[in-house]
């Protein structure tokens, strides 16, 4: 049996009660996939409260869903974040996508030396709401509870001081560089036990020496994926899925699995 569509309310109501569908994602639901009346369908808020409903109606603006079920998910520990540093426009929201589908919570734009795209006020805050649309987009795709944080773009000094404020919480802060000394599957003691993790991902051109100069003072300690070197576009990516490995993160069940039983027992 296929699974349920997903889709994002800003609250996902009681049993019994009717939430509108509308705006993008209500045009998705009527105009791109057709959805009729009776068909099972998955609410989300994008922060884990989640929700089984029905198509109750369907109108050219959207439709309405009678939920069935309300239950809560808890968020994937440790929290990771991803400092990305600006690919190229074209590879962008390839990065922003795997990011999201390989379950990182939280993105931080970077504008770091090398990079060859270069966000001025106005591009920030376009890039920053196309980043948000393609994490939107790629929850939907990867079934998540959790619709990712994208934050806006930081200097380096900016970061520094990031890497400073989370490193002081006891989160274990990484710098993917393809010359560290220090393998990532090493430091897998310390990521199962931490509260939070960061990863920091360069630009094409790799991260300067400057700038990893500034990130190790701050806190930051410099890990290599493999032995092979990666896109920016792609490392993130990878690297979620060896902290999926290393952490309890991937051990977690599917959202389908998650439901509440009537007694309330998640099962």
């Amino acid at each position: 049996m296929a699974a349920a569509t997903i889709f994002y309310v800003e609250r996902v109501p009681r049993a019994g009660e009717t939430v509108a569908l509308d705006g993008d994602e209500g045009h998705h639901a009527a105009r791109v996939l057709r959805m009729r009346v009776g068909e099972p369908v998955m609410l989300c808020d994008g922060a884990g409260e989640v929700g089984d409903g029905v198509v109750a109606s369907v109108e050219r603006a959207g439709l309405s869903v009678e939920v069935t079920q309300r239950w809560s998910v808890a968020a994937a520990q440790p929290k990771v974040t991803v400092v990305q540093a600006l690919p190229k426009s074209d590879r962008a929201e390839l990065a922003v996508e795997l990011a999201v589908e390989a379950g990182v919570d939280e993105l931080v734009p970077w504008q770091a030396l090398r990079c060859v795209s270069r966000w001025d006020a106005q591009k920030a805050e376009k890039g920053q709401r196309r980043w948000e649309a393609v994490a939107r987009a790629a929850s939907r795709q990867s079934r998540r509870a959790f619709v990712p944080v994208v934050g806006a773009p930081y200097s380096t000094a900016e970061l520094a001081h990031l890497v400073r404020e989370r490193a002081a919480t006891g989160a274990v802060v990484l710098v993917l560089h393809e010359s560290a000394t220090t393998a990532l599957s090493l430091e897998g003691d310390r990521l199962a036990s931490a509260p939070s993790v960061v990863l920091i991902v360069g630009p094409e051109g790799g991260v300067a020496d400057e700038e990893l100069g500034v990130l190790t003072d701050a806190g930051a300690v410099p890990v290599r994926l493999g032995p092979t070197v990666l896109r920016t576009s792609t490392a993130a990516a990878v690297a979620l899925g060896a902290l999926g490995v290393l952490t309890s993160r991937w051990a977690a069940a599917p959202l389908e699995h998650k439901r509440v039983e009537p007694d309330g027992c998640q099962r």
